[in-house]
């Protein structure tokens, strides 16, 4: 049975409106990935940018390793990247860099977008996170 939601909204030029509104007026980083080997980012909220330094035309092409450096877990990389493969949601949290070289705690949940079966591509909510 559809959701009130999906009944108010089944159309798809309002899909796409609503969908425009909440990712660019989140106050999470919203980050999304095509569904290859490589992930490479489709699309970058302004968010991203406040987070992370990079301008969301700039990455585009690029896969978010461009977070990545030194202080990077990557045993946490390595869950993430078991996770994709196997079609899997992810939760974690990990030492990124900013386009400057600040590093930062970051925390971000990683969804498969599926069309039935099929993932088509995935999606990040990511913030910032301090040391507790």
């Amino acid at each position: 049975m559809a959701s009130l939601i999906e009944k108010t909204i089944g159309k798809t030029e309002t899909s796409l409106a609503l969908l425009k509104v909440l990712t660019e007026n989140s106050f999470d980083s919203i980050l999304v990935t095509d569904a290859s080997v490589r992930g490479k980012i489709i699309y970058a909220n302004k968010a991203f940018k406040k987070l992370t330094g990079h301008d969301p035309a700039e990455v585009v092409g690029k896969t978010p390793r461009i977070l990545q450096g030194a202080g990077t877990d990557k045993k946490v990389i390595a869950r993430l990247a078991t996770a994709l493969k196997t079609g899997q949601k992810f939760e974690g949290k990990a030492i990124n860099y900013k386009k400057d070289g600040t590093p930062f705690i970051m925390y971000w949940k990683v969804q498969p977008i599926k069309v039935g079966r099929k993932i088509e591509a995935w999606v990040a909510i990511q913030r910032e996170g301090s040391v507790i």
